[in-house]
């Protein structure tokens, strides 16, 4: 199995499965927390809905709930594939970037938010939502809190303000690694776990090893989880440029 392909993907699902991990929805993770070991499985559907629905259906088979935060540019906002996800049983949510958007004008910015959240609501009940990190961008998405309330609109939680990632484990697959601290722009959080995770193997391992802390929130984005193919490897050329564009941002920003 090629690391990063969906057959890999459903190895790692099938292994927490077997070391006794249940699956939970972000917006359950935050309502009604389970006892036990506990993984949420957040998907940030930046592009490539198809993908997102494959990864869907995957987790659907294996009688797994997960959480789908959906940009709503031309090119992701795609109804048809967002209800089936839906009608597989997984949460769909919002993957705001409306600061960005507008270029920084926060009241353009939460006109934009509203309007977009009503649109979701039209599927799905979202009680959740997250910041889409716009990595070429100088505007911070999250900095709109600063100025408004996301509770004001029935939102419970935000993935980068409403855990307590001291006690949950937060792995992401940015830059198409797990140990990304190097091309990792905004998708950080302040951890209570020194683990490292080489690959997909070695995480499959770590479940396998009883290695894996209580509460664990896996972030995978869609579009770089492929079959072996000529679409492997494109997003394997694509997301190495990237990451060296990335790397000279977080330099300079240092």
């Amino acid at each position: 199995m090629k690391d990063f392909s969906l057959e890999i993907y459903e190895a790692l699902l099938v292994q927490a499965l077997c070391s006794g991990y249940q699956f939970q929805t972000f917006e359950q993770f935050i309502e009604n927390p389970k006892n036990g070991k506990v993984l949420v499985l957040r998907h940030d559907v930046d592009r490539l809905p198809d993908n997102a629905y494959k990864m869907a259906q995957i987790e659907r088979n294996l009688g797994i709930e997960a959480t789908y935060f959906f940009r709503i540019v031309k090119s992701v906002w795609e109804p048809m594939i967002i209800q089936k996800i839906i009608d597989f049983g997984h949460e769909v949510a919002y993957h705001y970037e409306d600061l960005s958007i507008v270029k920084g004008d926060y009241v353009k910015a939460i006109k934009h938010f509203e309007y977009h959240l009503s649109e979701f609501r039209r599927l799905y009940s979202s009680k959740t939502i997250c910041m889409h990190g716009s990595p070429m961008s100088k505007w911070d998405n999250r900095k709109i809190w600063e100025k408004y309330s996301y509770r004001d609109y029935g939102i419970i939680a935000e993935p980068y303000f409403d855990v307590d990632y001291t006690k949950t484990l937060y792995i992401t697959d940015t830059g198409r690694t797990w140990d990304n601290s190097e091309f990792n722009i905004r998708d950080r959080v302040n951890s209570g776990f020194d683990l490292k995770v080489k690959n997909t193997y070695h995480l499959i391992k770590l479940f396998k090893d009883g290695k894996m802390p209580k509460n664990v929130i896996i972030n995978t984005h869609p579009q770089r989880w492929f079959n072996p193919g000529l679409n492997w490897y494109k997003e394997l050329i694509m997301q190495n440029f990237k990451n060296t564009i990335k790397r000279l941002i977080v330099m300079r920003r240092q």
